[in-house]
């Protein structure tokens, strides 16, 4: 089957598919291979979770009329360019690593003291054990992963919002 040819609502749940494979994923590597997440991975599982949320209700939805696919297309890219910023930080902290070693507080306190909004600032600041590289796959650390995910999930989006739709009509 040709993924180029299956429906807005075939590339939407699968999207939410492959958002939901890697939390548990991510999931997996914390509680299975204990490595424990800095304040960016949260971020970024905030990020996938909330675009795999996009995938789902919008392949539930499955708008016949061109301006709903857009504007779901544009949800989801809204989400994976919030991921890919969080995913892109984090891993230029990872090849730039800090001269002293510190991520700081813990994300509840960071939330605790700033809020939500002053936590992602604090996060997108962060230093130290977030440059900590425990994780790699044909060279790239899990952040770069995520930002490849990210990326071509949010141009997958759109490619499923956009495309133009041919109807085929059947005669007798």
């Amino acid at each position: 089957m040709n993924p180029f040819r299956w429906s807005f609502r075939s590339q939407f749940l699968l999207g939410f598919f492959i958002c939901a494979a890697l939390l548990g994923y991510a999931f997996y590597v914390q509680f299975q291979l204990d490595i424990q997440p800095c304040p960016f991975c949260i971020f970024q599982r905030i990020a996938f979770a909330a675009l795999g949320v996009v995938f789902l209700i919008g392949g539930l939805h499955a708008p016949r009329a061109p301006g709903g696919r857009k504007t779901w297309s544009l949800l989801a890219l809204a989400a994976a360019a919030v991921g890919a910023g969080y995913a892109g930080r984090h891993s230029w902290v990872q090849l730039n690593p800090p001269a002293f070693p510190s991520c700081g507080p813990g994300l509840n306190f960071i939330v605790e003291q700033h809020s939500w909004l002053g936590a992602a600032r604090k996060v997108l600041l962060a230093t130290g054990d977030c440059s900590a590289i425990d994780w790699q796959f044909l060279g790239l650390s899990m952040p770069m992963w995520c930002l490849v995910f990210f990326v071509a999930m949010g141009l997958g989006a759109l490619y499923a919002g956009f495309k133009r739709r041919h109807h085929h009509r059947f005669h007798r």
